[in-house]
């Protein structure tokens, strides 16, 4: 029974790998698409996402079932902050979709020229929720703990691509429609860096058996 229950505990550790894997490769090409002006990459990007939400829901399924064989304190934690780092997942996926709608849209209409850094910003984001992962993975919680104020990074550089869109739509207002999908597209990437913040939060949990969310410690 006991072999079971662990088995079953790998499944489902190896269904959010998997579900990771999907999540970051939407962000990267979500983004490749963005930067590239690639409307076929775009649009698949977006055909994709139904992938990602099949994942939680499978997660989801695998995860009741180990609840209810009345596992450890150590496993319960477990097996609850897995349905979270899905979630979590989940909507990096649907962020990623976001960009995704934004790049099909300006790919069919000329470029801004604004010098504005989002490859940086995305690197940033994919970067923490890569770390992210594998502090889950590896159970690290120091590493997790380290990532999370790397999230005001990205805000910070999220509010500077804002500044710089919004001067260049009032000097030149023909581009506003345009300079909004891109201030839409850099949300997107702050909130995936959130996301990430959310998985390393749910790692020291995991790990600490301490809820770090909302405190100042962040």
């Amino acid at each position: 029974m006991e072999n079971h229950f662990e088995m079953g505990l790998d499944a489902l550790r190896q269904k959010i790998l998997l579900m990771a894997s999907r999540a970051e490769t939407a962000v990267n090409q979500s983004v490749q698409s963005l930067v590239q002006r690639d409307y076929d990459l775009a649009i698949r990007v977006r055909e994709d996402d139904n992938i990602i939400d099949q994942f939680e829901v499978e997660i989801d399924e695998m995860a009741i079932v180990l609840l209810t064989k009345a596992p450890l304190a150590s496993n319960l934690r477990l097996i609850t902050v897995a349905m979270k780092v899905s979630q979590n997942l989940e909507r990096i996926g649907d962020e990623a979709t976001k960009i995704a709608k934004r790049a099909r849209d300006l790919a069919q209409e000329p470029a801004v020229k604004v010098n504005f850094d989002i490859n940086r910003m995305a690197v940033m984001a994919l970067a923490m929720v890569k770390e992210s992962l594998d502090a889950f993975v590896q159970r690290d919680p120091a590493a997790a703990r380290a990532i999370i104020p790397r999230d005001k990074e990205v805000d910070a550089l999220n509010k500077e691509i804002h500044s710089q869109l919004a001067q260049h739509m009032t000097l030149n207002p023909d581009t506003i429609g345009r300079c909004l999908h891109w201030i839409v597209a850099a949300k997107s990437l702050e909130r995936i860096a959130d996301h990430a913040k959310n998985i390393a939060e749910e790692v020291v949990y995991l790990c600490e058996a301490q809820d770090i969310r909302h405190t100042l410690k962040n």
